[in-house]
């Protein structure tokens, strides 16, 4: 029996948010595979993009209603493929950089408050329209956030410019997830994020030949890291939540993106024996309430 269209939507919205967690999920194991890296925090920007290249080539580019136009036509579409890049790459070099100036909380818990700049970026410049439902589950994930990172005492750990630092990379990442939900009406997960990985590849490798005196890992396991943080971080979570933001608003897929902090704290536990208190676990309860309240909104 066929499926109609009115059966086919819920279907597709489901893989959606599918997607969308999982990549959020994978996302979130890249601070240990940069904790573990062998290079610096620049370089490891650059081969996390550099890497993630050569799967991304392979990925399926499959034909759908959903693409109307596949091939960009004319420098505006050239630019507006290539502007997701620039962002990623300011969004990677601004957070590294932070990592520097303050605490790895703050500049954590700052990078990750994306959403906030993202709601108010779909309302200022598409008129998108935000429900009190999703403003509630929108503090309440924050909330989540700043108790999985300590409480608010956190904020004053660090340094006024690294936590200024860290404010403009979470500026940086609602740029880039506004411009991709934009383009995902047009092209394909694969055309977008070929383009916005060359470009981040491209403005990360000045930064890092800057900032950073060795850029080659010494070990295999060190290109392991590397190789693992542009597959699975990249190529895998970036991908997924690209393909997502074809049929979710962003607003609401920038939200899930806290997840990130959550899933960073168990690998921790797992992998580098970090402990997690009582603290940092009903912050990630609060993080997950806060999604589903967003959802239904």
């Amino acid at each position: 029996m066929a499926t109609s269209s009115s059966d086919a939507a819920p279907a597709t919205n489901h893989l959606a948010l599918a997607a969308l967690l999982l990549g959020g999920m994978a996302i979130g194991g890249s601070p240990i595979f940069v904790r573990l890296s062998e290079v610096g925090p620049m370089g490891t920007a650059f081969w996390r993009v550099a890497i993630a290249f050569l799967p991304l080539l392979l990925w399926p580019n499959p034909a759908g209603a959903i693409v109307r136009n596949a091939r960009p036509q004319g420098l505006s579409d050239y630019f507006w493929l290539a502007a997701p890049g620039v962002f990623l790459a300011a969004d990677l070099a601004a957070w590294h950089l932070a990592l520097h100036m303050t605490s790895v909380a703050n500049a954590t818990l700052l990078a990750n408050l994306a959403p906030i700049f993202v709601t108010l970026g779909s309302w200022l410049l598409f008129r998108s329209r935000v429900s009190g439902v999703f403003l509630m589950g929108l503090a309440l994930a924050v909330v989540g956030v700043i108790v999985l990172k300590g409480g608010p005492a956190a904020l004053g750990d660090g340094h006024l410019a690294g936590d200024a630092t860290a404010a403009f990379a979470a500026v940086f990442y609602a740029g880039y997830i506004l411009v991709i939900g934009r383009l995902r009406s047009r092209f394909s997960t694969r055309t977008i994020m070929l383009w916005s990985t060359a470009t981040a590849a491209v403005c990360m490798l000045p930064i890092a030949l800057i900032f950073e005196t060795d850029l080659l890992p010494l070990t295999m396991f060190g290109w392991a890291m590397l190789v693992g943080l542009a597959f699975v971080s990249h190529a895998g979570g970036q991908g997924m939540i690209t393909f997502a933001l074809a049929f979710l608003p962003p607003a609401f897929s920038s939200l899930t993106l806290l997840l990130q902090p959550v899933v960073a704290a168990i690998l921790a536990w797992v992998l580098l024996s970090e402990p997690i208190g009582l603290v940092q676990a009903i912050g990630g309860v609060i993080v997950i309430c806060g999604i589903l309240v967003a959802r239904r909104g």
